[in-house]
């Protein structure tokens, strides 16, 4: 997974790769992007970094 995030104009901007389409845990959805979990950004707001949870996915 890679992403980027930084903040611009006051607004978090979040940049990740897309996947191949893969079924979720639950199997009802197909995943295109996902932090698998919560990741530790560089993003920082007052000093402390901001962790970002992730998933966007597609009906099939």
């Amino acid at each position: 997974m890679a992403m980027t995030v930084e903040i611009k104009n006051n607004k978090l901007c979040i940049e990740i790769d897309l996947e191949t389409p893969t079924p979720s845990a639950s199997g009802k959805t197909l995943v295109v992007a996902s932090t698998r979990g919560n990741a530790v950004t560089t993003a920082e707001v007052n000093g402390k970094p901001i962790i970002i949870g992730l998933n966007a996915y597609i009906k099939p």
